[in-house]
């Protein structure tokens, strides 16, 4: 960029007296500044060097050396914010990447600077690059031009298009700051012309011509074209500019910031909004600007203006309007730090003005257009459930709000609804002052409800947004402020030499405003206005980042406030401020009245709870039971339960809003149970009110199943005899989870049955046997028997309990009593598990068995009927296992094609033992098996099976085997083989339907063992031949089949 001219009068000065070079030299190694020198620094500051010569018609030569001298910065950690996205300084950034570092290292490097000169306020000089990686060396020429300690305008030849400046120009600047005195200083240039006659300057003006006649020689023949003319404009004017001569009066004075690369790059980074890499890069911009506010640069609110104009020029913004969606969470939270840094803007106590005035009227014209976002970060009109309009109309996002300007410095009472950042731009002084207003305002703001509110049920969110999730941090801010100037680290020194650094001690100042004895600090200050902000009653904002900044703001400053250990004092801040958010009514989120929709308050209560607990335990259970509740998982509101009553309520009562951050919330609130829990142990009083609340106010079973383990553990302690109270709440809160979740049956639930089993097991027998007598309440009928009714009778159980042989009886007809019941409610399931339970009661065992026959005849499935069967088979009665499996083949139906049917095992161990029982069991079995398979190679393969010779069964009277053979022409095979040869032949008609060539193969092996079935007739080799002739006759169309099947049987 061209560095801009600068107008100043440069005719007819007359040369000023010539100080010798060595004298002021001289002056600057001296210690001690001379007055020159001071002075010099105060003009070159605060005055443009116009000004000083219209001040003064003659300034001798020194003192114009001097201010120009003093004119150029002299902090590179200003040099170093123009360089680099970090905010922390030249000690940051030693990776080298960034232009500072890089400059730094150019700096190093001898005779990497060169040729450097100061012609009035304009600073030139090379810079050389050495060869690198195949690289040539390179030398690029830098111009820099400065006024009033401030860079104003940067060229360099290397092409930099960036915002910041480049490693060249940061070579050129540190070594101007560094090496001041080895610089040569000359005068502005006008100076200089000033003293030539007529001859001088035509020889200046051709010998410069000369010099860069293919660059300068058309504008020179322009110009003196103008001169030459009598009438032009140029000869209307007074003197000429001096681009050396610094600023003129009327001139802005800020550093050189590139305007076109801030909007180029911020549309291109918000072009890529949806990369982690662009918001980050973003968000160094936004600490750019921070850094810039808190060392009063006007820059910062200028390249904020910049960003802002690309924001609202954002083309998602229109698509997000024109859809009707929300704003990204990533988006939402760039708009959130841009509102921050207005309202920083516009509150800075030091802006001028005419500079607020222009803000505002930005701040209107971006309100008025149509697609800035609203502050809930969507365009989504949905009704609102809360009692008061949560947003005005028109409000923007991130509080881009020309109200955050309406206050001044003049009054103590900033707008109640905004606050900056005091500790980013202002002094300790007015960061103090405006903490402490707002805190009196809070406290003015806090009313009390009225008889008749709380009578009718109503509530108020007095501020949607809340304080503590507001986009600002007020409430962090004002704590930061209050403490950070009043905390004091202490450093112990060890005797190895070595450091470690304590706690943070923090002291009681009392406030300046406070009333006299009253103890006021800014310590105690901080923890009421956090208080107030945490207890405040605010409505949960829409959208997932909103309410989840609402969590993560809450917990963040909760955390802050657990490490501060409390005193008196503090304490009894506490106490009454806990007492004043119990009895705030509406107003208060711990008050008798909430609204159905407003931030809960768990997290908050929880640490109150462990901070009050050892000191008034009366209050710390009364704050913790009250914020237990969570109205907005209610499905539908109690008009006689204030708590939850709402007349003022827009919606039907069982809307259920759109919490995201619901089941984190669940989970606070579980914790916040929990912790009462284990703090009740032993009392109780509290461990019933406690486990009453649970009850009522937590419905989530998985987080009523972590209580119960959390209040089982700390009633069991590994040394010591238990909690037997606190071990029955654990013990009722299980089988609450038990019952909720009977009907909905959840993954976990087995476990949770053998937790509940083993936590009755601790309270004692009585439990169990209780909880057994009704478990129709509790348990499905295959968890009652498989689980509960076994651990019950387990050895381990008894040991564990130390029951003699008389409760192990009872405990034992108790557990078959409920087999049973289980088996008649649910058989399929349940009748194995009862009949092995039954094994050692005849009795029982003789009724669950009735139980299964009557069930096979009412729909009981063939494969629990066979399973039943092969346990009895097991037991050692056959004629049982027979009886079931004659039962399930009445239930079964296997295709001609389900040759991998998963019952074919059974139904071939249920032909074995019909046959291993004798020829009258296989009679009656074999019409069964042929109503029930007409698979043709399971037909087969049972038939091959049965003309074996059985060795019969050892233990039942009259069943001995004679050893010989069954032939298949007679009874009962002979029906079996009839079976089995026609389902072959019908499986053969009903493949060749729809066979592919590929089949054919397959199919021929199956004719193989068709023809092996057929030949166990004794005319099975003439039947065997006319059924292959039928098929070659049926199916002639098929000539390669067929062709394959004559090869293969003639």
């Amino acid at each position: 960029m061209d560095p801009p001219a600068a107008k100043r009068r440069c005719t007819g000065l007359a040369p000023a007296p010539v100080l010798r070079e060595g004298a002021a030299r001289g002056v600057q190694k001296c210690r001690l500044e001379s007055l020159l020198d001071l002075s010099a620094k105060r003009v070159a500051e605060s005055w443009a060097y116009e000004q000083v010569e219209e001040r003064f018609s003659r300034i001798p030569e020194p003192v114009q050396k001097r201010i120009i001298f003093w004119s150029f910065p002299r902090n590179e950690r200003e040099i170093c914010m123009y360089s680099s996205l970090s905010c922390q300084g030249p000690e940051a950034d030693r990776d080298g990447g960034v232009p500072f570092q890089r400059g730094l290292k150019l700096l190093e490097t001898s005779g990497s600077v060169e040729r450097v000169l100061q012609v009035g306020f304009h600073l030139s000089g090379n810079v050389t690059e050495a060869a690198n990686q195949g690289e040539p060396e390179r030398v690029y020429r830098v111009s820099i031009s400065f006024d009033r300690c401030k860079i104003t305008s940067v060229t360099c030849s290397c092409g930099n298009r960036d915002i910041f400046y480049c490693a060249h120009v940061v070579a050129l600047s540190l070594y101007r700051i560094r090496w001041a005195s080895q610089v040569e200083l000359r005068l502005p240039i006008s100076e200089t012309l000033s003293q030539m006659n007529r001859d001088q300057l035509q020889k200046f003006v051709q010998y410069l011509i000369s010099e860069h006649h293919t660059e300068v020689l058309p504008t020179a023949q322009r110009l003196a074209d103008d001169i030459l003319q009598l009438g032009s404009e140029i000869n209307r004017l007074n003197g000429a500019p001096d681009p050396t001569a610094g600023a003129g009066i009327e001139d802005d004075n800020c550093w050189h910031l590139d305007e076109e690369q801030v909007l180029q790059q911020v549309k291109q980074l918000l072009s890529n909004g949806g990369y982690y890499g662009a918001s980050k890069q973003l968000q160094c911009m936004f600490n750019k600007v921070r850094e810039m506010l808190r060392m009063r640069d006007s820059n910062g609110a200028r390249m904020l203006t910049l960003m802002t104009e690309q924001f609202m020029d954002d083309p998602r913004l229109a698509l997000w309007r024109h859809q009707a969606t929300g704003m990204t969470d990533k988006c939402r939270q760039l708009w959130d730090e841009l509102g921050a840094l207005w309202v920083c803007v516009v509150l800075n106590p030091h802006a001028k003005p005419e500079e607020r005035a222009g803000w505002l009227e930005l701040l209107k014209k971006w309100d008025q257009m149509e697609v800035c976002p609203l502050e809930e970060g969507n365009y989504i009109s949905e009704p609102q459930s809360s009692a008061e309009p949560r947003n005005p109309p028109g409000k923007p996002a991130a509080n881009l709000d020309p109200q955050v300007g309406q206050s001044g410095w003049e009054n103590s009472s900033p707008p109640p609804r905004q606050s900056g950042r005091p500790q980013v731009t202002w002094v300790p002084k007015e960061a103090l002052r405006l903490a402490v207003a707002v805190v009196h305002t809070l406290r003015l703001q806090r009313r009390h409800p009225t008889r008749e509110m709380l009578q009718k049920g109503t509530t108020l969110i007095s501020n949607p947004e809340g304080w503590v999730s507001h986009p600002l941090d007020p409430i962090g801010s004002f704590i930061h402020v209050l403490n950070f100037f009043f905390l004091l680290f202490f450093i112990c020194l060890l005797p190895d030499a070595s450091c470690e650094l304590k706690k943070p001690v923090y002291i009681h100042t009392p406030v300046p405003s406070a009333t006299p004895n009253s103890g006021e600090s800014y310590f105690t200050m901080a923890l009421e206005v956090a208080l107030l902000g945490l207890g405040q009653q605010r409505a949960m904002p829409e959208g997932y980042y909103a309410q989840d900044k609402v969590v993560r703001s809450e917990e963040t400053l909760i955390s802050v406030l657990a490490d501060i250990p409390l005193d008196e004092r503090l304490l009894q801040v506490m106490r009454r401020q806990t007492q004043l958010l119990l009895e705030g009514g509406p107003y208060s989120g711990l008050g008798e009245v909430v609204h159905r929709e407003s931030v809960p308050m768990h997290t908050f209560a929880r640490f109150l709870f462990t901070s009050l607990l050892p000191h008034d335990p009366e209050l710390a259970y009364k704050v913790a039971l009250r914020a237990m509740r969570l109205p907005v998982v209610e499905s539908q509101i109690h008009h006689h339960d204030p708590l939850t009553s709402n007349p003022l309520d827009p919606v039907p009562a069982n809307r259920f809003p759109r919490w995201f951050v619901l089941g984190h919330l669940e989970t606070r609130q579980c914790e916040l149970a929990s912790t009462m829990l284990t703090a009740a142990k032993g009392d109780p009083k509290w461990l019933h009110t406690v486990l009453n609340s649970i009850q009522q106010n937590i419905h989530i079973p998985a987080l009523l199943y972590k209580l119960a383990q959390d209040a089982c553990k700390a009633a069991t302690p590994p040394s010591g005899p238990p909690d037997m109270t606190l071990l029955n709440v654990a013990l009722e809160l299980g089988l609450q989870v038990m019952r909720i979740t009977l009907v909905t049956l959840s993954w976990g639930r087995r476990e949770m049955v053998r937790w509940l089993v083993n936590c009755a097991t601790d309270v004692g027998m009585g439990a169990i046997i209780n909880m057994m007598q009704g478990w129709y309440n509790l348990f499905t009928p295959i968890e009652a028997t498989s689980v509960v009714a076994v651990s019950a009778t387990s050895h381990a159980t008894a040991l564990r309990l130390g029951l003699d042989y008389t409760q192990r009886e009872e405990l034992g007809a108790c557990a078959r009593t409920m087999a049973l019941q289980c088996a008649v409610k649910d058989p399929q399931l349940c009748a194995l598990p009862a009949l092995t339970l039954c094994e050692k009661n005849h009795g029982a065992f003789e009724a669950a068995y009735q139980i299964v026959l009557d069930s096979a005849a009412t729909g009981m499935g063939h494969s629990h009927l066979f399973t039943i069967a092969r346990y009895m088979e097991h037991r050692g009665l056959p004629l049982r296992a027979y009886k079931l499996a004659s039962l399930a083949l009445a239930h079964l139906n296997i295709s001609y094609n389900q040759d991998a049917h998963p019952a074919v095992n059974d139904v071939l161990w249920a032909c074995s033992l019909s046959h291993s029982l004798g020829k009258n069991e296989l009679a009656a079995i074999v019409p069964l098996v042929i109503k029930s398979v007409r698979c043709a190679p399971v037909l087969s393969d049972i038939l091959r099976r049965w003309t074996l010779p059985s060795p019969g069964l050892s233990g039942i009277p009259g069943r001995r085997n004679s050893g010989k053979m069954m032939g298949t022409d007679k009874a009962p095979l002979c029906q079996m083989l009839e079976a089995s040869i026609g389902a072959y032949i019908n499986t053969t008609h009903s493949r060749l339907t729809h066979i592919s060539p590929r089949h054919y193969g397959e199919f021929i092996e199956f004719l193989g063992k068709a023809r092996e079935t057929f030949l166990m007739a004794p005319d099975g080799h003439l039947q065997f031949g006319q059924f292959i002739e039928n098929l070659k006759q049926t199916y002639k169309g098929k000539k390669k089949l067929m062709l394959l099947v004559r090869e293969r049987f003639g």
